[in-house]
């Protein structure tokens, strides 16, 4: 088992970079590898951002699913490239600032575990890949749309003062 866990490179990403076998949170460890790829990407134009994230996206359809396959598990908690590429959705056009990425971390790490309506019925979706990347996705999304309303009120009420 454990050479299966390395025996592609498409495993590598699978696990976060070996992120996803620490054994305790994995997610919240691969989240980590998310805040990295982030700091690195913020500068970019929000075209050039989307484009990547979209490619990850699509990539992870593929880097999911077989290495799933390949663990014969349905959505393994090692697999954490969904997490990595799920953050990057909810980062989506915010600040490169300690206070965001701590925000989005946070609360992105909420909707990953807490798991609300839709981000279950996405869970059961489609090929294994496709599923193991939707939920995270979604969540994403919730976070992107949660901190966007939160850098619009601290823009409108707490820098006026």
């Amino acid at each position: 088992m454990k050479y299966a866990l390395w025996k592609y490179p498409i495993h590598t990403l699978a696990y976060g970079f070996g992120t996803g076998l620490i054994p305790v949170a994995p997610g919240t460890f691969g989240c980590l590898v998310g805040i990295a790829l982030f700091w690195f990407l913020a500068p970019l134009g929000a075209g050039a951002y989307a484009g990547i994230v979209l490619t990850l996206f699509v990539a992870g359809i593929f880097i999911c699913g077989q290495t799933a396959r390949d663990m014969g598990a349905i959505d393994p908690g090692f697999v954490v490239y969904d997490e990595i590429v799920g953050f990057l959705v909810a980062m989506y056009l915010m600040p490169r600032e300690w206070r965001w990425i701590a925000a989005g971390f946070v609360v992105f790490r909420i909707f990953d575990v807490w798991i609300p309506f839709p981000i279950q019925a996405a869970e059961e979706i489609g090929e294994i890949g496709t599923a193991i990347m939707a939920d995270d996705i979604i969540a994403g999304v919730y976070t992107l749309v949660i901190l966007q309303i939160a850098r619009m009120v601290h823009t409108k009420f707490v820098r006026r003062v």
